[in-house]
């Protein structure tokens, strides 16, 4: 009965018939719903991922950063250059000593330079690469060549020294590079050590899984990864490199990377991971890209790369922090050597290659290459201060734009050099701590090619040579001078001025009486002494004269300054920055041009196309702006002679002829100097941030920082031309003879000189008593000859 009742119960006539017992029929539903839910979700979410790889993947090359550029070196016979220096210009360009032949290399042999250059995209358009030999000597460029043909050359540029790069949100460092431009050994060896069936797999390699698998297993560690390159990119270019590896996280990667295979054939998504691989870290930098890589291990370009080189990268990729070679040498020579066994078993290397690329050495640079971050962050905060209106910085920072800057490197390191120097060499436990801040501009165009805004030349913060608002002193002096000068009816540098004491009325019963700096008053001074000796009694009355207002127009011409028209004006009593003053100054050094500063020349996209220049040339001075430029340049050049500026002289810049003007705050708060050459203008501020006295003068401490950096820096002497000038011999007030009794020579504006008259015939003079000779019969006699007449002096030549 029970055996009825349980086979009753069992539903034996669905057995006989073959159907499936219920609990089958259950787990058959729930698998066709788990499937139904499944591809409900994974349809979309999969069209999602598609849509993400869309977007993403072609983002990948806009995530280059912008680079900035120093000025491509010029060379040619006549310009002034020294070996110190070309060698500081190619170093600074990753040249490196070696044959001369191979691109970015250089070679030396006495006077005699071979330099190899790469090639570069310039505002000018494209300059191909090119051999070249110089000759260096005696302080200038004899002659340049082209090495294979050995013929003349007017000039040659060389590529320009990397200097800085601009970031957007990630600080990634990438260099981008068509595969074609990829040496054929790095593509092979990288397939042939991370992904060997890169060629047939379509995003995942099930067989290259289970042999990674093998080969860990018989060595007892992880030494060969599963994951293939296109795996790789969709973890590092879309999934973003460095996250904790979760299961979702390797679905999605796999999705991934079946999508891009899916969308991009193998070329592009080759391409595609050579730029965005990651290679390593210096700070918050980090590195991508094998060209990026290639520069920051080795301090080469990808074509200069060795195969144990190339071993080395391939072998990082798998860790770039574990198999760090500056860090863990040891690590990173297995790891090459395990490369360059894979290299070998694929028949990349012969046995002769495999060997030597065993026996030799990692071959990294000490430090980083070229592609270190921003060094130079005052001259960089200039840049971004000149592209803000027309490059937001999200739009700057990510686009790959090759900025042209105008800096020279040779002339940056003096100038930081020179601040370092002299700053160490003022300090005492007396005076309060010193900065600076400097300027360095090119007279010819405006270009900027070196700013200091610290004596922690490297320390990004308060860049003092464009914030620093200090009060100017004497440095306005040149411009009152310049105005009077415009007026050569009434001024020359001849001109009688009075020095005596003297008082301004600042009207509502207020009275203004400066004094000289020495305290005391020379009396009628020549206008061209006054400003040499920076007189301040004789430069305000001067000043009184053409006018505070004027004074106030003039520089906000010239520089964009805007100033009270107050007497105190006419001796300085403005604060502004030493970039202020080198804008204001470039109008003087330029022989009267009105030479907007620039430190950008040029924009160039990812593509080698110009898309913007600021180095127009600057319109030609006026031709009485030049000539008044001139008279003043000749005074100025009198202050470094006669005048306050007169040390240069004995630091040996005599040679250089240069035109300076010191300046001193009152209590010796700020000491400023402008000085130009023939080639160069520098504007140095010295002080204490906190506004404290340091006792320096103009001359003790801003003049030292300029003599310092221009006794290195190769420039030209600085020659004043004669247009519109005629020069004449002067005696009180009168253009006399140069053989007369105190004449001094001048320069004036041509058709104002003063009116001639000879040299005043000598008053008769009465025979004198001849005394006790007399006495002796000793007076005179007609056979004893007469002295020789004295020779006269002919005057001071200034």
């Amino acid at each position: 009965m029970a055996r009825t009742d349980y086979d009753d119960d069992f539903d034996s006539d669905d057995t006989a018939q073959g159907d499936p017992p219920q609990w089958r029929r259950r787990l058959v539903t729930w698998t066709l719903a788990a499937i139904g839910l499944g591809l409900g979700f994974l349809i979309p979410y999969t069209l999602y991922l598609n849509h993400e790889v869309g977007e993403r993947f072609d983002q990948l090359r806009w995530q280059i950063p912008t680079r900035v550029f120093a000025r491509p070196l010029e060379l040619a016979p006549g310009v002034a250059m020294g070996p110190e220096t070309l060698k500081t210009e190619l170093d600074a360009a990753a040249y490196r000593e070696g044959d001369g032949r191979r691109p970015g290399s250089y070679a030396r042999d006495g006077r005699r330079w071979r330099i190899s250059s790469r090639g570069f995209d310039d505002i000018d358009g494209t300059v191909p690469a090119r051999r070249i030999e110089v000759v260096v000597s005696g302080g200038r460029v004899s002659s340049v060549r082209d090495a294979g043909t050995k013929r003349e050359l007017k000039s040659a540029r060389l590529d320009p020294a990397r200097i800085a790069t601009l970031y957007g949100q990630k600080q990634e460092e990438r260099r981008l590079v068509n595969i074609q431009e990829v040496p054929e050994l790095l593509v092979t060896a990288l397939q042939a050590v991370e992904d060997r069936d890169f060629a047939h797999h379509h995003g995942i390699d099930l067989s290259g899984m289970a042999r990674a698998a093998w080969v860990n297993f018989r060595a007892g560690e992880a030494r060969q990864g599963a994951s293939t390159l296109t795996q790789q990119l969709a973890r590092s270019g879309l999934l973003g490199i460095g996250r904790e590896q979760t299961w979702s996280r390797k679905f999605n990667e796999i999705l991934y990377a079946m999508l891009i295979e899916a969308r991009y054939d193998k070329d592009v998504i080759l391409e595609a991971y050579l730029n965005q691989v990651y290679l390593g870290q210096r700070g918050a930098q980090a590195i991508h890209g094998v060209a990026a890589g290639a520069e920051f291990w080795f301090g080469r370009d990808l074509a200069d790369l060795s195969p144990e080189q190339i071993a080395l990268m391939v072998g990082i990729v798998r860790g770039p922090s574990y198999y760090d070679p500056r860090r863990h040498p040891e690590r990173a020579r297995e790891r090459r050597d395990f490369a360059l066994g894979e290299m070998h078993e694929t028949g990349l290397l012969d046995d002769a290659e495999y060997k030597a690329a065993l026996e030799a050495p990692l071959g990294v640079t000490e430090k980083p290459g070229s592609v270190a971050a921003n060094r130079f962050p005052a001259y960089v905060d200039l840049i971004r201060r000149q592209l803000a209106r027309e490059y937001p910085a999200d739009a700057l920072a990510g686009a790959g734009l090759r900025v042209m800057s105008s800096m020279v490197p040779s002339a940056q390191a003096q100038a930081e050099g020179a601040v370092v120097r002299t700053l160490e060499s003022l300090d005492n436990d007396k005076r309060p701590p010193l900065e600076a801040g400097v300027v360095v501009t090119d007279v010819h165009n405006g270009d900027v090619v070196a700013v200091v805004g610290s004596r922690n030349v490297a320390v990004h913060g308060f860049n003092r040579a464009i914030e620093a608002q200090r009060p100017v002193g004497s440095l306005l002096k040149p411009f009152v001078n310049l105005l009077a000068l415009a007026q050569p009816e009434r001024f020359s540098l001849a001109s009688w001025v009075d020095d005596s004491p003297v008082t301004v009325s600042l009207g509502r019963g207020r009275e203004w009486s400066p004094k000289n700096s020495d305290g005391r008053s020379h009396g009628s001074v020549r206008l061209i002494d006054a400003l040499a000796q920076s007189y301040n009694q004789a430069t305000v009355r001067i000043g009184m004269q053409v006018a505070p207002e004027r004074l106030a127009d003039l520089v906000r011409t010239l520089a964009g300054i805007e100033a009270e028209p107050n007497p105190a004006l006419i001796l300085g009593s403005l604060d502004q920055s030493p970039y202020a003053m080198a804008q204001l100054y470039q109008f003087l050094a330029s022989g009267g041009e009105i030479q907007p500063l620039h430190a950008v020349r040029g924009v160039v996209d990812a593509d080698g196309r110009t898309l913007n220049r600021y180095d127009k040339a600057p319109a030609p001075a006026q031709e009485g702006d030049a000539i008044a430029a001139r008279l003043i340049t000749i005074a100025l050049q009198h202050a470094v002679t006669n005048g306050t500026a007169r040390r240069l002289m004995a630091d040996g810049l005599g040679r250089l002829s240069p035109a300076g003007k010191t300046g001193t705050s009152n209590d010796g708060r700020d000491s400023w100097f402008a000085g130009w050459t023939g080639d160069h203008l520098a504007v140095v501020w010295v002080g204490n941030d906190q506004n404290e006295s340091t006792g320096l003068y103009g001359a003790s401490g801003a003049m030292r920082v300029w003599s310092s950096m221009f006794s290195r820096l190769p420039t030209s002497k600085l020659e004043v031309g004669d247009e519109g000038i005629e020069w004449h011999w002067v005696v009180g007030s009168n253009v006399r003879d140069a053989q007369c009794p105190g004449a001094r020579r001048f320069a004036f504006v041509a058709g104002f000189a003063p009116p001639y008259s000879p040299c005043p015939a000598p008053e008769p003079v009465e025979p004198e008593s001849g005394g006790w000779r007399d006495w002796f019969g000793f007076g005179d006699r007609d056979d004893e000859p007469e002295p020789p007449p004295q020779q006269q002096p002919t005057g001071e030549e200034l």
